[in-house]
């Protein structure tokens, strides 16, 4: 494990704490795209199911039953304790869009036909375009809470970040996934027009602002 794959996995726990501290000490989800964080817990859910099978260390199981928990308790508070303030009216976007073609591709493209397999590379698929959801809400309101800002740049960072780890493992390891750097790829795409706003708007406002998109 190098210093990249640590701040990449540090900047992932960092994003989902950021948006469950927010829902909880706001009392409201408003902002947040549910269908996003229900992709989240799909994509965790496929991804994590060889906990109950394979042991790789501490600090991997630890990091895995922290996002399952956390992603799954950030979807119980929008979906039954603050209900009233989701914005369901806008969170409109088609996720079975999103997950039918990662299903396919999948069975289609991937390293072996193992279950377990097939769904680790279902959920890569799914990841790379599971914030899509929240950045088409974002898109439809018009504007973001800082916090939900902080959120998702946090949340960008994390699959840059990877990008230097795919780099670094290229050149020490002579490691190289196409179907992992792909897909990250694309994701860390998806985050580009938000991470220029973010730079230059977000950084110098204050917090509680809201972001302009």
């Amino acid at each position: 494990m190098n210093i990249f794959r640590i701040a990449a996995d540090m900047s992932h726990l960092v994003a989902i704490i950021i948006l469950l501290l927010k829902i909880w000490k706001s009392r409201s989800c408003s902002g947040i795209s549910a269908r996003s964080q229900i992709l989240f817990a799909i994509v965790f859910t496929a991804r994590y199911l060889d906990l109950f099978t394979t042991y790789i260390s501490f600090y991997n199981t630890t990091m895995k039953i922290t996002f399952l928990v956390v992603t799954y308790a950030t979807v119980y508070l929008m979906f039954f304790k603050f209900r009233s303030t989701y914005m369901r009216e806008s969170d409109t976007f088609r996720i079975e869009l999103l997950i039918i073609p990662s299903i396919a591709l999948a069975f289609l493209i991937n390293h072996d036909y193992a279950p377990f397999e097939l769904l680790w590379t279902f959920s890569i698929y799914l990841e790379a375009v599971a914030i899509l959801p929240q950045l088409f809400l974002l898109q439809s309101t018009g504007s973001a809470e800082v916090i939900t800002a902080h959120y998702l740049f946090a949340l960008g960072s994390y699959r840059a970040l990877y990008i230097f780890n795919w780099i670094y493992r290229y050149y020490s390891e002579d490691y190289f996934d196409p179907i992992v750097v792909v897909a990250g790829v694309v994701q860390t795409v998806l985050y580009a027009d938000f991470f220029y706003l973010y730079v230059t708007r977000v950084v110098q406002a204050r917090r509680g602002m809201e972001l302009p998109i």
